[in-house]
């Protein structure tokens, strides 16, 4: 009795869940052949409704019974959005995870390109926590991977996605000017040659 109602139970959550897959299910076990039939057949009839495609096998000795289901309906899509500190939920922002990649590919230009070294990078103190948090974080590790000395501070006064930057002199460096400058001076030089070739 206790297996018949576990069963009704069961054919009820992989069709609100939409489950799919292999489904296996230890009943409590059955002495008697005539009872694990008996759920067999119970199992079959109430998932006769169930639109998705589906097999079920007799029960083992054991009390294992498999299920193979297909779904239904697609999966969900998965946002990597959190809500914005600063705004309390009326916007989204880019998460922390991805600032962080945009903020290391900062961090390689400034040592790479630049070949700046002691220079302090500010950041939101959401940020900051992010970056600092556990005994390997992530701002040590970007400390080894680079092999230079910087520091990453944080700053109340900036938005959730800012971050500034300055030099071991103080003098503040201002990294998408440089990369825009760069950008800008590339497009030029390729208009102007595209205007050579029309001529």
């Amino acid at each position: 009795e206790v297996n018949m109602r576990a069963a009704d139970e069961i054919a009820r959550q992989l069709l609100l869940r939409d489950m799919g897959g292999i489904i296996v299910i230890d009943f409590i076990d059955m002495a008697k052949s005539e009872h694990r039939q008996k759920l067999y057949e119970h199992m079959r009839e109430i998932m006769a409704t169930d639109r998705a495609r589906h097999n079920i096998l007799p029960l083992s000795k054991f009390g294992l019974m498999q299920i193979t289901r297909q779904r239904v309906r697609p999966a969900l899509d998965i946002t990597t959005a959190e809500e914005c500190p600063s705004c309390f939920g009326k916007g989204k922002v880019q998460p922390s995870l991805l600032f962080t990649d945009l903020l290391r590919e900062k961090i390689d230009y400034l040592v790479d390109e630049l070949k700046q070294t002691g220079f302090t990078m500010y950041v939101h103190p959401f940020v900051d926590a992010y970056l600092k948090k556990g005994l390997i974080s992530t701002f040590r590790r970007w400390r080894m991977e680079t092999g230079k000395k910087f520091n990453v501070r944080p700053d109340q006064s900036l938005a959730y996605l800012q971050y500034r930057v300055l030099d071991a002199k103080g003098n503040e460096i201002d990294l998408k000017e440089e990369k825009d400058i760069d950008s800008s001076a590339t497009k030029s030089k390729s208009k102007a040659k595209n205007r050579g070739n029309e001529d």
